[in-house]
């Protein structure tokens, strides 16, 4: 099973920045699609921001305008740069992906998380 990996989490000042990674494990799949998502304690999982294999993206508004995601297609990397950080940023971030390989099997797939945390 294809998994995702995710870096770049921590604990970061309000108005700071951090960018997450997001790459599968191995290099047979590459990624399509993908999305961010992150989960506070006591909320649902909650859609944060996501791009296309053709470059389009789309931000919950929440997040709109201090966020932004990307691809890099040569390192099969997905990112999430985030600035202006604020305390009710604060939660695990999960990359989640639709994959295919060169046989053309797709598979879709989660990230283990990554905790951000904004606190002063």
């Amino acid at each position: 099973q294809v998994q995702l990996v995710e870096s770049g989490g921590g604990l970061v000042q309000p108005g700071g920045s951090l960018r997450l990674s997001c790459v599968p494990s191995g290099s047979i799949f590459r990624i399509k699609a993908a999305g961010w998502y992150r989960q506070a304690p006591g909320k649902q999982r909650e859609s944060v921001a996501g791009i296309t294999s053709g470059g389009s993206t789309n931000y919950a508004d929440s997040v709109k305008g201090r966020f932004t995601i990307s691809r890099d297609n040569a390192k099969n990397t997905v990112y999430l740069q985030m600035n202006s950080l604020k305390p009710e940023d604060t939660a695990v971030y999960y990359c989640n992906a639709d994959l295919i390989n060169r046989w053309s099997d797709e598979h879709n797939s989660w990230g283990q998380g990554t905790q951000v945390t904004v606190s002063s």
